[in-house]
């Protein structure tokens, strides 16, 4: 299914001449079409979208599809016809840039962000915010129990993390964790983070493709799985963990029934429905290592866009995605766009707005602190969804660490990498 929203003007607009920053913008019947892959600023998108469009004078039609990304652009450019402006995975942005991006490398954004996606040394791809993924928590329901003030830089071991479990359950917090059985939680978040912590992880991903791997001896998805299992072993649906729905699980974190849960600041889209805490943030998952690895989170830039640079696309209509791009990182309006409308980490360094929630605050902690692991964005489409129904079984008591370790080491060896 496709949303379009379609923001026409009612009257003809003459031929006008504004600004967006020190961008100039020539405002002549000028039609642009956005494609958003992020689901949960969709309302924001269409919202903003309106008033850009009546202030500026052109049409703008932002679309959203329920398809993976690769698939709905593979499908648009097959049609010919392309979004002036997609937003897509950073893997997008290196299998697509080459052929049907424009060169953003002369904007002057590209001085002002450490995250910009380059393609043999040219600019394609604009950053839309900063994530990371860690263990969500509640300091509020843990302080309550423990009396004390909730530091987790107190708690990077596993060691020390199970101790704070035994801590909650003995205060009455029988179970302290959730987790979400989604395929996209397990598969492409929780599971890469082994990918993620390798020292190497180019050349561990090369002997994932050809067989060489030996998982369930490799000391980093070990030590990941520990933790996992004590997640498990504390879930609250433990019982039926796959039956969990992840707004229940959210709103058991927001309101303090639980203490942890793994995820990312994307999460408080659905944290923010409830009657949430505003003490809680994002912590390291808790790793008995001495790498550092327990002291990051992981991620880095999400989410990009780029324009199309074929002729289906006029200069008029490239110019004026530069515009909107220009206008996302220096207007006012735009920058409170992305980091109060949308509650996103800006990944600009002139965005001085202050991260409205507690979760984008600790990512834009992690983030200044240089505490980030840099996400793997090469993982083929279809990782998520394989990978994460062999992780909902392992979650599920059907099959243990080895067959686990067995399961993803046969998908890799059936895959060829991703160009990048």
């Amino acid at each position: 299914m496709k949303k379009a929203v379609s923001f026409a003007m009612a009257v003809a607009m003459t031929a006008s001449l504004t600004t967006v920053g020190a961008v100039p913008v020539l405002a002549d019947d000028v039609s642009i079409t956005i494609f958003n892959s992020k689901t949960e600023i969709q309302s924001q998108m269409e919202e903003k979208a309106a008033e850009y469009a009546e202030e500026k004078g052109i049409d703008v039609e932002v679309y959203y599809s329920n398809d993976t990304v690769a698939a709905h652009m593979a499908t648009r450019y097959a049609s010919e016809d392309p979004y002036t402006l997609s937003m897509v995975d950073a893997k997008d942005v290196y299998s697509l840039g080459k052929e049907h991006a424009l060169d953003l490398s002369d904007q002057e954004w590209v001085n002002d962000t450490d995250y910009e996606i380059s393609v043999d040394g040219t600019v394609y791809g604009f950053p839309v915010c900063v994530e990371a993924r860690g263990l969500m928590y509640n300091a509020d329901a843990i302080e309550a129990i423990t009396g004390e003030t909730f530091n987790p830089d107190d708690y990077k071991t596993l060691d020390a993390f199970k101790e704070l479990i035994a801590k909650l359950i003995e205060g009455g917090m029988e179970t302290p964790v959730g987790i979400m059985k989604e395929d996209w939680s397990l598969g492409a978040h929780f599971l890469c983070e082994v990918y993620e912590e390798q020292e190497d992880v180019e050349g561990f991903i090369t002997s994932l493709h050809e067989g060489s791997a030996d998982l369930i001896n490799n000391e980093k998805f070990n030590s990941l799985m520990d933790t996992f299992d004590v997640l498990m072993e504390n879930n609250y649906a433990k019982d039926s963990p796959i039956a969990a729905e992840r707004e229940v699980s959210e709103q058991k974190l927001a309101e303090g029934e639980i203490a942890f849960m793994f995820g990312g600041n994307w999460d408080w889209s659905v944290i923010n429905a409830y009657d949430y805490t505003e003490n809680m943030g994002l912590m390291p998952v808790p790793q008995n290592t001495e790498d550092g690895t327990n002291e990051k989170l992981v991620g880095g830039g999400s989410k990009y866009f780029f324009i199309d640079n074929s002729d289906n696309t006029s200069e008029e209509q490239q110019q004026a995605a530069k515009d909107f791009l220009n206008w996302l990182v220096y207007d006012e309006a735009g920058q409170s766009f992305i980091a109060t409308d949308c509650a996103l980490v800006p990944a600009f360094s002139n965005n001085a707005i202050e991260v409205s929630d507690p979760l984008g605050k600790s990512v834009k902690k992690y983030a200044d602190e240089g505490a980030l692991i840099p996400n793997y964005d090469y993982a083929p489409d279809d990782h998520f969804s394989i990978c994460g129904a062999s992780f909902q079984k392992y979650l599920a008591g059907q099959i243990d660490r080895a067959g686990f370790a067995t399961e993803i080491e046969d998908y890799w060896k059936a895959t060829t990498p991703v160009e990048h």
